[in-house]
């Protein structure tokens, strides 16, 4: 009896194979780079998950293995990159799974936000980018959402591709911006929502859903949404908390969110709470790792359930809990070529039992520190609430230092620090 991970976020691996055990089932990971999941597999048994090496790019080439999979049970797809390849070949082999057109719809960021708007819950529609010329989308940006607006990749992940445009003269810099660089959908806009941001972890199971905690998403000052420090869970008053839950019930009913987890990305605005995305996935960096630690609670064995389909147990489950998280992504100061991290000794003398999550490898080379493709690792703390974690976990990160040298053939001039 074998469960299939097509590729996996950085972290959760082993909670995932202790899961698929637990269940009685073999875990088995296709991946194209084994060594990204190094931190992950060092610390499993050698035998504990069978790990095959293909082009998980190559649709045909993952199916023929899954054709060739003894008693292939189900499909996991956690990532944002392989998501829809996931649910195409879910629905091929007849595997139990969400309907892939609403997986289709929630990886269209100015979809999701046109069905909300037509449900009463956002405040505009988004507006695309025309083929025509940028003028033309100035007008319907000031006309639709007005200024400021956020301009965006619909298929964007990890902040990339996201300009806060104030004038029409920012949003002609953010199209020749996006013009010079790797879009993974369109352009389009949407309002710009003032207040704090927030991310609901929720598990959904035939058409209800319990919202297992609420994480902070700390991110860098404007006009960049490079994200930076998160916390769970996030102590709400109760009455808010129930409030929030039957919004974000009702937010996921109206995309067809029949099953599994979701990351809901939402502002906190003065005039309620508005949906910025919904990523069809648990959490990525530690979100996972937390929410199992806070909870007390392997959360993936539902993520195993559901592929499974069946209900899963944790929409019922009396939580004992656990230590509050927090974490911080260390990003280095300039970039170039990743050579290590100072400071990872001074850890064992702080509170909260910080932990240094390594994510690059020392000769990866870091280019990008607008967003999260930057950052190298991650320091994680615990105490007894999110805001004492937060403290906690921003005090080790000040501890220690992300160290990268320029790439060969770089000047200053030509690779300069931004943000």
């Amino acid at each position: 009896m074998t469960l299939v991970c097509l590729e996996s976020l950085s972290f959760g691996l082993g909670h995932l194979v202790r899961a698929a055990d637990a269940l009685g089932e073999r875990l088995r990971l296709l991946t194209r780079d084994p060594s990204y999941y190094r931190y992950e597999l060092d610390r499993l048994p050698a035998d504990a998950v069978d790990v095959t090496e293909v082009d998980t790019f190559d649709t045909e080439a993952v199916a023929a293995l899954l054709a060739a999979t003894p008693d292939l049970r189900g499909l996991i797809g956690s990532t944002d990159t392989w998501m829809l390849v996931g649910a195409e070949l879910t629905a091929r082999f007849g595997l139990p799974g969400l309907d892939p057109a609403v997986l289709r719809l929630c990886r269209d960021k100015a979809a999701v936000r046109d069905l909300l708007h037509t449900a009463g819950l956002a405040r505009s529609r988004a507006v695309r980018a025309p083929d025509a010329a940028p003028a033309e989308f100035a007008a319907l940006v000031a006309k639709e959402t007005g200024f400021p607006a956020v301009v965006k990749d619909t298929a964007g992940t990890g902040s990339q591709n996201v300009w806060l445009v104030r004038d029409e003269g920012a949003l002609d810099a953010a199209l020749r911006e996006a013009a010079e660089g790797q879009l993974k959908g369109e352009l389009f806009a949407e309002p710009y929502l003032a207040g704090p941001v927030y991310s609901a972890e929720t598990l959904t199971w035939d058409g209800s859903t319990r919202l297992l905690g609420v994480s902070s998403r700390l991110m860098s000052p404007e006009p960049r949404f490079r994200e930076e420090i998160t916390a769970f869970p996030v102590a709400f008053p109760e009455r808010s908390r129930a409030e929030l839950e039957r919004w974000l019930d009702g937010v996921l009913a109206a995309v067809g969110y029949t099953d599994r987890f979701a990351h809901v990305e939402f502002a906190l605005t003065s005039d309620g709470p508005e949906v910025i995305e919904i990523n069809p996935r648990i959490g990525g960096a530690l979100v996972g790792e937390g929410m199992c630690r806070a909870l007390g609670y392997n959360v993936y064995e539902a993520m195993a359930e559901t592929a499974l389909g069946r209900r899963p147990r944790l929409m019922d489950a009396d939580l004992p809990g656990g230590p509050a998280v927090a974490f911080v992504l260390g990003y280095p100061a300039r970039p170039g070529v990743f050579t290590g991290v100072e400071g990872l000794d001074r850890l064992a003398d702080l509170p909260g039992s910080p932990v240094w999550y390594p994510v690059k490898q020392a000769g990866d080379r870091i280019e990008h520190l607008d967003d999260s493709r930057g950052y190298a690792g991650i320091v994680y703390a615990e105490a007894e609430t999110a805001e004492l974690a937060t403290h906690r976990a921003v005090a080790a990160a000040n501890t220690v230092r992300v160290l990268t040298e320029a790439i060969p053939g770089d000047t200053p001039a030509e690779r300069p620090v931004r943000g």
